[in-house]
């Protein structure tokens, strides 16, 4: 197993370096001039290219390419443009922000969407199960901006149980990880569904039935276990997802999470930490897939990942 985590590690190498470069070149694309919108008054010419000559912006860009890999090899993410302070310092400080969110997102999308799934399964084309899937469907289809207002107006505004917005206590982490989880309890809950009834026509599932089980004990102690295998896959990648920043919903409840930190880089064009949120993403992402892998082998014994 462990060589074939350093295999993924290797081979994640040459796709940071494509996002990287990717992102530096759609950076220098787009137009607009980072000086000029950090400097909110208008200033002369003279301290418009004495500052960009400060900033080395006026050097070609694959020079600036190689220099922040130059200063990515000694794990210097570069400084932000606008706030002139460290990338991996703004990076670190707004990241356990999003772990809080993420990790209660991914909690409340597990707690409903496995169990609706389950339940789906087991009493198909019943009242229940058009339920949740009509639930889980909504949860898919519904924009997150558009289910964070709806929130925000019934239970903040209206109702008064909750904050709308910021994150200053447990409090402020309900409503946003709600929203957030419920868009991922909708795929959880139909996958869950569709894996596990696939699951039940199989051979071994009859032959557990025949020799007189429970059907209580054929779903969780036979069929469970192996339904979940693809559910597993989409379960880390949309950890690993909230954690690199859940941009909308950081925005709507004003979450100073990752996600945020990246609006507001693109909103100032601020090029190495749009470059430091998305290398980070690309990350998470990565060791997301590579967690699933392992989880993948420790579930089914028939997997080896050494081959």
């Amino acid at each position: 197993m462990w060589k074939y985590i350093l295999n993924r590690l290797l081979i994640s190498i040459p796709i940071l370096l494509c996002v990287t470069f990717l992102v530096f070149v759609l950076l220098n694309v787009v137009p607009g001039d980072p000086v000029a919108l950090m400097m909110k008054e208008k200033v002369s010419a003279d301290v418009v290219a004495r500052v960009r000559a400060q900033m080395h912006l006026d050097d070609p860009w694959i020079i600036r390419y190689f220099r922040f890999l130059w200063g990515l090899l000694h794990g210097d993410l570069g400084t932000s443009y606008k706030l002139q302070r460290s990338v991996t310092d703004l990076i670190l400080q707004a990241f356990p922000r999003t772990m809080v969110l993420a990790f209660s997102a991914a909690l409340v999308s597990w707690i409903v969407g496995i169990p609706a799934g389950i339940l789906s399964a087991i009493r198909q084309y019943s009242v229940t199960d058009y339920f949740f899937m009509g639930f889980s469907l909504a949860g898919v289809s519904m924009p997150v901006f558009w289910s964070a207002l709806l929130f925000q107006y019934v239970f903040a505004l209206k109702l008064g149980w909750l904050p709308v917005a910021g994150f200053y206590g447990w409090r402020y982490v309900i409503m946003p990880a709600i929203v957030l989880g419920w868009s991922s309890a909708g795929l959880i809950a139909r996958l869950t569904r569709s894996s596990l009834l696939d699951v039940m026509r199989n051979d071994y599932i009859r032959t557990a039935r025949s020799k007189g089980a429970r059907e209580l004990a054929v779903i969780t102690g036979h069929a469970l276990k192996n339904a979940l295998l693809p559910v597993v896959t989409i379960m880390a990648i949309q950890v690993a997802s909230l954690l690199s920043g859940a941009v909308i919903t950081e925005s709507v409840f004003g979450i100073p999470g990752v996600g945020r930190v990246a609006v507001d880089a693109i909103k100032s064009r601020d090029m190495p930490l749009l470059q430091g949120s998305v290398l980070f993403a690309t990350i998470l992402v990565i060791l997301g897939n590579l967690v699933a892998d392992i989880l993948y082998s420790l579930l089914d014994p028939r997997i080896r990942l050494e081959k």
